[in-house]
This record gives C-alpha cells, sequence and structure tokens, in this order.
C-alpha cells in the first residue's frame, strides 16, 4: 500500500521548488484542469493564471513545517501545513498557513484547490 502522506508531502514539496515553478510543463502535470487557488490577497487564480504568473514571479525558498494530510474519500487528499518564504531578490521573509486539495486523476495526483493565509510570528 503507498504512504500516502509521503506521496502528498513529496508533490508539496517539488511546487515548492524554484525549478517547477519556473517551468510551465512541469506545472501543466501537478495542476489540474479544474484548479482554483484562493490567493492571500483573496483573489482567485485559475490554472491559465497560475502557467502565466508563476514562472516569472520571484525566486522564493521555502521550508515546510506542520505537515499533515486527511483523506476525505479515496482519491482526494487535504493537506495542510505551515510556509516560511524567503524571497531571494529582496530577502523578505512571509509565514502562511496552507491547504491544498489533491485528486487522483488518471492515475496521477494533482492539485484542485491551494490557499495560504499569512500569518505573523510575534
Amino acid at each position: 500500500m503507498e504512504n500516502i502522506e509521503k506521496i502528498i508531502f513529496n508533490l508539496e514539496e517539488k511546487l515548492q521548488q524554484t525549478n517547477i515553478r519556473k517551468s510551465t510543463n512541469e506545472l501543466e502535470k501537478l495542476i489540474s484542469d479544474n484548479f482554483i487557488e484562493i490567493g492571500s490577497s483573496g483573489t482567485i487564480y485559475t490554472k491559465k493564471d497560475v502557467l502565466r504568473n508563476l514562472p516569472a514571479s520571484p525566486t522564493i525558498k521555502f521550508t515546510m513545517t506542520d505537515f499533515k494530510t486527511h483523506i476525505l474519500c479515496p482519491d482526494i487528499i487535504q493537506s495542510l501545513f505551515r510556509t516560511e518564504k524567503i524571497n531571494q531578490d529582496t530577502g523578505s521573509t512571509t509565514h502562511s498557513l496552507r491547504s491544498s486539495l489533491w485528486k487522483k486523476e488518471d492515475n496521477a495526483w494533482k492539485m484542485i484547490f491551494h490557499q495560504g493565509t499569512p500569518y505573523s510570528i510575534e
């Protein structure tokens, strides 16, 4: 039996890698055609938006912690985690609580939903 938490962790980690974020071909493989993201600004993004915007975005170094998964049904998994993001261009650091939904489509896991909510460390 596959270890679903490890699979989803690896997929989330993959999406945080610069070479993946800059590649529309790699993003195509990981993001569902029905993808929706609610950005920290409240803006809603589609797969088309991500493929257009993410490759041109600043280089970010991510650190992921407190990773958990919940099996919602056999082909839909929710991931919950925290990230620290360091913008390599500006040096600014932000922290977010994140949640994604992954759906098995044609025998491959693809992200169908994502939301990141900023929080501050005091």
